[in-house]
């Protein structure tokens, strides 16, 4: 490929350089097209085609169905990696050793107490309060317990701030859900690892012994694996551009959580349970909802089916569908939801409308699927979306601002009224 990219105005002409990564993506630097062309920019609603900075982070084809983080698999790392690990690894670009990983989880669970005022924030809330907002309130609240700014030239200070999200953020995400439930405020174990510990201040019972479930733990670690990053998406690139006004790590990662909460993005797995829920309703009958589906003029959508990015078969999808099986196999679960669910996969994977426009099951109709066979209710899925998300957001966030990349302001075309007398009132 050619080593610059020409744009040609008129008589004029303008030669812009050619950016390529690691894996062989390229793209047009256009950073300086407003300067040498008088003030043309360019327009890209929704920024399909505008990557707004580059990173090491992860790696996406969509054609291809390949992700990978830092280089490494997504497979290999939802296979033999835990989520503690792979943390690590997003926030620090390498898997870390057996004494890396001992130190980062024991400073973690040193800054796991979160602060008894916050307590009164959480009750605060109407029991009508979505657990989103809860949650992004209190992730937000966390600036007020903790007012320092991070000096992100410091490696320490910005260690203790990624350490103090990461040990305070699963007490947020168990509290939001038991104050939900109106159940008592659980406390976690120190003796117990990572994904065991959320689990505990989830659904342990005051007056009974917490028993790790093997298959569950392995289940909801791989789920948080896969929802660990996913290069530059919605809740990422607000992250991001929050950050990049210098704003703390706890009000960007609020940003973030507050993005994520949207139907069109983290609560697309809520929307799947949803819709299975109306088709029981409605007698249950997956063929005539897979009809309705393919029906251009009907307005029913399918949830749970195809991607915006992957053009193949989600490779998340291929990897949490096995966890599912298993997890309704070991708990041994009868639910007609969940059995409406396995019939609208069984269909769809061989109707030849789903299969030629590769209309595959995706992450989001798999990972409902398990969080609604754990007990968690349907508006905490995109509660334990962010949870998993919570690692890439912390490693977006101190990639861009250890690059010192430049405050987010995009342009845009004016479409409105052109200058206008004022009116006064009696003329009005």
């Amino acid at each position: 490929m050619a080593d610059n990219a020409k744009l040609v105005i008129g008589d004029k002409s303008y030669e812009f350089p050619i950016v390529t990564g690691s894996e062989n993506e390229s793209a047009i630097d256009i950073a300086s097209l407003r300067a040498v062309t008088g003030g043309l920019t360019t327009i890209d609603p929704g920024f399909k085609n505008t990557g707004s900075c580059e990173s090491a982070i992860t790696f996406l084809n969509g054609e291809e169905g390949i992700l990978r983080y830092r280089g490494y698999a997504i497979e290999d790392l939802a296979e033999k990696a835990s989520f503690l690990e792979v943390i690590y690894l997003l926030i620090f670009g390498e898997l870390p050793t057996e004494e890396q990983l001992t130190k980062f989880h024991n400073d973690i669970k040193e800054e796991n107490h979160v602060d008894e005022d916050v307590k009164k924030i959480l009750n605060g809330f109407p029991k009508s309060a979505h657990p989103m907002g809860v949650l992004a309130s209190l992730t937000s609240a966390l600036t007020a317990f903790n007012p320092d700014a991070v000096n992100v030239d410091s490696e320490e200070d910005m260690y203790n701030a990624i350490v103090k999200l990461l040990g305070k953020f699963p007490v947020l995400v168990a509290w939001t859900m038991r104050t939900k439930k109106s159940k008592p405020l659980d406390y976690g174990d120190d003796s117990l690892n990572y994904v065991e510990n959320l689990h505990k201040m989830m659904f342990s019972k005051p007056n009974s012994e917490y028993k790790v479930d093997s298959t569950i733990i392995e289940a909801l670690d791989k789920l948080l694996i896969l929802h660990a990053d996913h290069e530059q998406n919605c809740s990422t690139s607000t992250v991001r551009i929050v950050g990049s006004s210098h704003a703390g790590l706890f009000a960007s990662i609020s940003a973030g959580i507050s993005a994520l909460w949207g139907p069109l993005h983290g609560g697309a797995n809520q929307a799947v349970i949803e819709m299975l829920e109306g088709i029981k309703a409605d007698g249950g009958d997956t063929k005539k909802y897979m009809a309705k589906a393919k029906d251009k003029e009907d307005p029913f959508r399918l949830m749970g089916f195809g991607h915006r990015v992957y053009k193949n078969f989600d490779p998340r999808a291929k990897i949490i569908k096995k966890a599912a099986d298993d997890v309704l196999e070991q708990l041994g679960i009868e639910d007609e939801v969940l059995a409406i669910a396995k019939g609208l996969e069984k269909e769809a994977l061989e109707d030849e409308y789903f299969v030629k426009r590769k209309l595959y099951p995706n992450v989001d109709f798999y990972s409902g699927i398990i969080y609604r066979a754990l007990g968690i209710p349907v508006e905490m899925f995109t509660v334990m979306f962010a949870m998993g998300r919570v690692p890439g957001w912390i490693a977006q966030w101190r990639e861009m601002r250890l690059r010192k990349e430049p405050i987010g302001r995009p342009r845009q075309v004016y479409i409105g009224e052109t200058h206008r007398p004022f009116k006064a009132m009696s003329e009005r």
